[in-house]
């Protein structure tokens, strides 16, 4: 999604203490940076924040990475969130908003860093086939992210392409991972236990356009003998 350049953006975002502008510099130590020690999910594109702030606010006992590149998009995020906590009086102190390039995941999430839980939430669908590397999807991000995701660990993925659900569902299975469940119809067969629509959902369904979603895990690695 485009959006306009918000002046404002980059000075609120440099001012809020939940805010990381250099998620290189947190490689390694992630679970250091947050007050309390709790499992880390990750969203990948947070775009404005919505679904984010609200899954944070309403799970205090897990830790929340939310990633987007554009300054505007992050200080709309910012501002939700903001507003999410303080309408039920409470600090903000397990959500950490970052800007990277998603495809470069690499550079600041390590083995480390382990988290339990992905979301991917209406990802840019680059359907030219040049472009679909681009993907967060794509069999070499899911690659990328297996390093840091634990055993098991969890992505719920949610997009109105089908095209590019089709192909994801290749890509999960090219990078080793297991599909729990799917639904080409969301609104129809639920599998999530709590959906949060975001704002491109909505909008979505507005406009009579189905929802795809599926639930995968990574497989747990087999220990080699000796």
């Amino acid at each position: 999604m485009r959006i306009r350049y918000k002046k404002w953006a980059r000075p609120e975002l440099e001012k809020a203490e939940f805010y990381i502008d250099n998620p290189e510099n947190l490689k390694g130590k992630w679970h250091e940076k947050f007050k309390h020690p709790a499992p880390i999910n990750l969203e990948l594109g947070c775009g404005k924040g919505s679904f984010i702030s609200k899954l944070a606010v309403s799970n205090p006992k897990i830790n929340y990475i939310a990633v987007d590149l554009v300054d505007a998009m992050l200080g709309l995020s910012k501002r939700n969130i903001e507003n999410a906590y303080k309408e039920v009086e409470r600090e903000i102190d397990n959500i950490i908003l970052t800007r990277h390039d998603i495809e470069r995941i690499h550079l600041f999430m390590s083995k480390e860093d382990i988290v339990d839980r992905i979301y991917i939430n209406f990802c840019n669908p680059w359907p030219k086939p040049k472009h679909r590397k681009k993907r967060l999807t794509h069999t070499k991000q899911l690659n990328l992210y297996k390093e840091f995701l634990k055993d098991e660990g969890e992505i719920y993925f949610k997009t109105d392409d089908e095209g590019l659900f089709m192909d994801s569902l290749k890509y999960f299975e090219e990078a080793g991972f297991e599909i729990v469940c799917k639904t080409y119809d969301l609104h129809t067969k639920n599998i999530f236990e709590n959906n949060i629509e975001t704002e491109h959902e909505k909008m979505f369904k507005e406009e009579g356009k189905t929802i795809k979603a599926l639930i995968c895990k990574k497989k747990k690695e087999e220990k080699k003998n000796g």
